[in-house]
């Protein structure tokens, strides 16, 4: 039989089921924490049989409906903290930024309106006036927190859209789209985000608006190459509406030379926005805060904090260099922003968002922030970089394992060559590399990236974990020489 009043509220008997629930729950995470394995190594075909929905009329009750949930979702996760969990830029989390998700959920804020969210929207404004400080920005609060990395990016390039027809005296807010779409480009890097082409399509430019610049030896945008890009575009009587910069790509973790696109842009009078979802957590490192030269000097930036600043997912920011550009996309409506609020300097960010329910996350940065303090902050997470520099080193000591690029953020990008294979082709290795990720997975035993580089299928470590070390590190690639002798066996 379920709860009478089941909903969080200030009576006896919801807060005593709310602690109930909490308590259980928390229980089963901190016994789950301790299980050996990665993962329970389910299939996809194994999860959809033993997954179904069969939901009772009356109810279950919170305690046998949290486990089921333990038994069917939490048991069968991944453990992202686990130190073989190494494929994806997907972090294991802050303490503190588990902490913060309880009163996120219990206080239950939407970002929209002040009236919704007071304190909340405060701490929100504050924390874009740091960010702003950080990158060199201008004192200011244009900027909002977002879902995460393809949500900013959009908003840049919606914001760099809108701002290239307004300087030819047309509004797409009010008029939509005009003129000869297809002879407006943005340029981004080849290993620039696909929500590049995701978000001009979802535009109205589409796929055939993204000009591919080529990338040196390094993953990074060729100078070279945008400068004849630019040129080839004004031959062509084309329109650059902005330039894509990458501060971390997925793959090599590669950073852009910003400060010279950001250079060669203004020259073009062209918006440039960075997608430094990754890169960015660089803002606070203490060794290597240079690679990010040059941020200042762009209009629009992205920011996640569920990769290497260790947050839950999800939480990520987009900031605005100029806010007057913000106006591009405001729009008012009575019962959130009215005219009357912004006249009592009551801040409303719904004006600067996509969304208009939004979650609180930005308390959870906050929390970790006061936690952690900078210096510790920026301590884990050059961790990462410099153990990748590390295992890189130790790879290039291994007879069958071949570094494919020098690490630049915290990833390594490398492939298993057997020695016998001197005269192996290509896809030989590659298929083997390939099996080599599908059976770690499948075993439980770890998660390996699998991708591809300059053509070469790799293997990728993305090393997030801060506590994570090199003789983890070794571990894990004596699993990947394991499992590739089974297989050579087989």
């Amino acid at each position: 039989m379920s709860e009478l009043n089941p909903i969080l509220a200030a009576s006896a008997q919801s807060t005593e089921a709310y602690q109930q629930a909490i308590a259980q729950s928390s229980q089963a995470v901190v016994q789950w924490l301790q299980q050996p394995e990665m993962y329970q190594g389910k299939t996809v075909a194994e999860l959809r049989e033993r997954i179904k929905l069969d939901f009772n009329p009356q109810g279950l009750g919170n305690q046998a409906a949290i486990e089921r949930a333990i038994e069917y979702f939490l048991k069968d996760s991944l453990s992202v903290h686990h130190p073989q969990c190494v494929a994806h830029l997907h972090c294991p989390s802050l303490v503190i930024s588990q902490a913060a998700e309880v009163l996120i959920n219990a206080t239950n804020q939407s970002m929209d309106s002040w009236d919704q969210s007071p304190s909340a929207t405060i701490i929100e404004m504050k924390l874009i006036e740091w960010l702003r400080a950080q990158v060199g920005y201008q004192p200011g609060d244009a900027g909002v927190f977002t879902s995460g990395g393809t949500q900013s990016n959009l908003m840049g390039l919606m914001l760099a859209r809108d701002a290239f027809f307004a300087r030819q005296g047309h509004s797409i807010q009010q008029d939509g789209l005009t003129g000869n779409l297809k002879k407006i480009k943005v340029l981004c890097s080849e290993n620039a985000h696909f929500s590049v082409q995701k978000n001009m399509a979802l535009l109205g430019l589409g796929y055939q608006s993204v000009t591919l610049v080529k990338t040196d030896r390094f993953a990074r945008m060729d100078l070279n190459d945008l400068t004849e890009k630019l040129a080839q575009a004004q031959a062509n009587g084309e329109q650059i509406l902005a330039i894509v910069a990458t501060a971390g790509t997925t793959d090599a973790g590669a950073i852009d030379p910003l400060r010279a696109i950001a250079t060669l842009a203004a020259e073009h009078d062209i918006w440039v926005h960075v997608d430094a979802a990754w890169g960015g957590a660089l803002l606070l490192s203490e060794k290597y805060r240079d690679y990010l030269d040059g941020f200042e000097l762009v209009d629009s930036i992205t920011l996640d904090f569920h990769k290497q600043f260790f947050q839950t997912i999800s939480c990520g920011a987009f900031l605005l260099k100029e806010a007057r550009h913000y106006e591009l996309m405001r729009y008012q409506a009575a019962y959130l922003n009215s005219e009357f609020d912004e006249a009592q300097g009551v801040p409303n960010l719904v004006s600067k968002s996509l969304q208009t329910t939004r979650r609180f996350d930005a308390l959870k940065l906050w929390m970790g922030l006061e936690a952690l303090g900078q210096k510790q902050y920026a301590a884990i997470i050059d961790s990462g970089v410099s153990l990748a520099q590390e295992v890189a080193h130790y790879i290039m000591e291994q007879s069958a394992l071949e570094l494919v690029m020098q690490p630049q953020l915290a990833s390594v990008l490398f492939r298993y060559r057997p020695v016998e294979w001197t005269a192996a082709g290509n896809d030989e290795i590659a298929l083997l590399n390939q099996k080599i990720g599908d059976a770690l997975l499948e075993s439980g035993r770890a998660n390996v990236g699998v991708t591809e580089f300059d053509g070469v299928t790799c293997l990728k470590l993305t090393l997030l974990n801060p506590t994570v070390s090199l003789e983890d590190i070794k571990v894990l690639l004596a699993l990947v020489d394991k499992t590739a002798q089974q297989l050579l066996s087989a």
